[in-house]
């Protein structure tokens, strides 16, 4: 969603073990360009993004940074991310206040003679040691001809320790989704991938539909089963049956169910979220009992309050898709605005006018939305995505021990749902009382 999953989100959300999906509904340059943002951020040995020649000025040096966001730049012989390493070039190096910017980088880089490299065969161990050794920033590792092969960087190491959870892939890399839509996956898709997408969603209110197969015909056709790719939305067995034969990696759950979604009162499409997820689920299991292949099944929508994660998880879900939930927090990609009196993040629907999501709902033929799926609202500022999330888990986990479980296989098994009533419901809560003002109520 443009309100939320932005590359500085799926950077916080990876760091705690979650995945978030860059939105489509963007041009694929730019879509293309967060996914690489985020591949980009962090890894283990990392492939230099930024390379210049001595002969380069530091107006390029500049240029360079301006583009891709990182401050130390290689300078090789052939400007190269592979080429005979010559210097280096970080923010230490030079002082735009004092320096013209025609100044060849030859002048102020650090030489290769005065760098501490490593060698090819070193372990990302080892590499990490020198770099607490020589109290280094940046490690370039060289072939035996002295050819810059990778970088391995400080803020990687403290970034893993900092953060045990972190989403990573087999190059120490975070791990981050792509939406994509059933009209120019021909071209999206390949840009996505190219920039290091981990796995792939279809982007759509309504997943039962023939759109959605040949899409995934024609990613098995052109990569086989080496791209992930996920599908949706269904509420019922029919139709997550029909995503599972097409061949999807995992299919969402919901229509209508979202908190700016407006699908069931505009169109009458759409099923209350734990009945869908329920027969979804059952169909799920007897898909697997059936093939041996196991779909799983993501739960997306209705969720107001962080027991509602449990539940949805305790009815089937194998993991979930949170909206309203993301953008209250600073790493949305929305503007934190006072209204009366209080701090608001925007949020609005891919169904709504301001998403102008052309590629998910627009009929074709005219300028604008012929009628809206989605709202545009606030939702009341959380501040930090760690804290919150850190918060909402502890609760999950301390539900699941009150189930006497610690798996989610286990917490399916093992759970009683029960239906309340409304009075229940009031009984649930405070009653009855005057809360202290500085009472939490949370």
């Amino acid at each position: 969603m443009q309100s939320v999953s932005n590359d500085t989100l799926a950077i916080a959300l990876a760091k705690e073990g979650g995945l978030s999906f860059i939105y489509g509904s963007q041009s694929i340059e730019a879509q293309a360009q967060m996914v690489a943002k985020v591949k980009g951020y962090k890894a283990g040995f990392v492939v230099s993004a930024s390379n210049l020649t001595p002969e380069n000025t530091l107006n390029d040096v500049l240029a360079l940074k301006a583009q891709n966001g990182f401050s130390t730049v290689a300078i090789t012989d052939d400007g190269t991310a592979t080429g005979k390493l010559l210097g280096i070039v970080t923010g230490r190096d030079y002082r735009v206040s004092r320096m013209e910017g025609t100044e060849k980088v030859k002048t102020f880089m650090t030489p290769r003679e005065k760098l501490i490299t490593a060698p090819g065969n070193t372990t990302l161990k080892a590499a990490n040691d020198i770099i607490w050794e020589h109290k280094l920033n940046a490690l370039p590792v060289v072939d035996e001809d002295d050819h810059l092969m990778y970088f391995v960087f400080r803020k990687d190491y403290s970034s893993h320790k900092a953060n045990p959870l972190e989403l990573l892939d087999d190059k120490k890399r975070y791990l981050v989704g792509a939406g994509i839509n059933t009209r120019d996956y021909e071209t999206r898709i390949p840009a996505l991938l190219a920039a290091g997408a981990d796995v792939l969603c279809i982007d759509s209110s309504e997943g039962y539909s023939c759109w959605q197969s040949k899409t995934i015909d024609w990613v098995r056709k052109t990569y086989g089963d080496s791209v992930k790719i996920g599908a949706g939305n269904v509420v019922d067995r029919d139709g997550f049956l029909f995503l599972a034969r097409a061949g999807a990696d995992f299919v969402k759950v919901g229509i209508g169910g979202g908190s700016i979604c407006i699908t069931r009162e505009t169109k009458g499409i759409g099923r209350g979220q734990a009945t869908a997820l329920i027969e979804v689920a059952a169909a799920r299991d007897e898909y697997f009992r059936e093939t041996g292949i196991y779909v799983p099944i993501c739960s997306d929508g209705g969720i107001v309050h962080d027991y509602h994660m449990t539940l949805a998880l305790a009815m089937g879900a194998d993991f979930l898709m949170l909206g309203r939930y993301f953008a209250r927090f600073d790493e949305s990609p929305t503007n934190k605005v006072m209204v009366n009196g209080a701090y608001m993040k925007e949020y609005w629907g891919e169904g709504s006018n301001r998403a102008r999501n052309w590629q998910r709902y627009d009929l074709g033929g005219a300028s604008k939305l012929s009628f809206e799926e989605g709202v545009d609202s606030y939702v009341t500022y959380a501040g930090s995505l760690h804290d919150n999330v850190e918060g909402s888990l502890y609760k999950v986990k301390s539900t699941m021990c009150n189930c006497g479980v610690t798996n989610l296989q286990d917490l399916q098994a093992k759970a009683k749902l029960t239906l309340v009533s409304s009075v229940s419901i009031v009984e649930g809560g405070y009653h009855d009382v005057t809360l202290r003002s500085n009472s939490p109520t949370k």
